[in-house]
């Protein structure tokens, strides 16, 4: 499967929802082998969408020449298209919005209604393409925190979507906490190998990997104390 990672995090391979995601790249590997491409939004030269709507005008061509260009063609040319990124204001961080902004050029201005609501018109073939989403947050809890992600995500990719969310993700990056994020990496893999082989996560492995790794109130006061 070809698969296209875009992370989000300026920490680039340090981010801890790399973390998270390089363990969901090793099920999937633990199946088949994977030919995987990761682009860190960071190093991308994208300029923001200006809202002239030129791509969806004119067959998918954005007044802007630079790397959004070759990030569509790789889009298109993926089965899997990993959007791994930190919770950031409860969404993207802004490189990686830049991206998801400047992806217009895959839809025309042409609208159709799908149940109650509108979706605009494809111009591309996105038949072949699945979506995950890979998203971790430094608050010590998953309610109220990745709603507004996770909603934003389900809209813009209404078909093919997986969605994986992991508080307290911080942790990943401390040798200390081994104890609690190797197990947790370990459900991360195991999704990783249900998605190779179903193409998708039980909902109760979901809802493990969701849930906080130490007690809540514990973490709170690990943050509070190094603030």
């Amino acid at each position: 499967m070809k698969i296209l990672v875009l992370n989000g995090s300026p920490k680039r391979d340090d981010s801890d929802t790399m973390h998270i995601t390089r363990a969901f790249l090793d099920g999937l590997q633990d199946v088949s082998q994977q030919d995987v491409t990761i682009l860190h939004a960071i190093e991308q030269r994208v300029e923001p969408c200006t809202g002239c709507f030129s791509c969806m005008r004119n067959g998918g061509t954005c007044v802007h020449d630079d790397g959004m260009r070759g990030i569509l063609d790789r889009i298109l040319d993926s089965e899997l298209l990993i959007w791994s990124f930190p919770l950031y204001c409860y969404g993207m961080p802004a490189p990686l919005k830049a991206i998801l902004d400047r992806t217009l050029p895959l839809s025309s201005m042409a609208m159709r209604k799908v149940g109650e609501r509108y979706e605009h018109v494809e111009q591309a073939d996105l038949s072949h393409l699945h979506f995950l989403m890979i998203c971790g947050c430094g608050f010590p809890n998953s309610r109220h925190n990745f709603e507004p992600a996770v909603e934003q995500f389900k809209l813009c990719f209404p078909g093919d979507h997986t969605i994986v969310t992991v508080p307290e993700s911080p942790l990943f990056n401390v040798p200390e906490a081994a104890v609690v994020t190797v197990p947790r990496l370990e459900l991360v893999r195991r999704a990783g190998r249900q998605y190779a082989e179903h193409g998708t996560i039980e909902p109760s492995l979901l809802t493990e990997i969701g849930s906080p790794m130490i007690p809540e109130e514990q973490y709170a006061a690990i943050v509070n104390g190094n603030t």
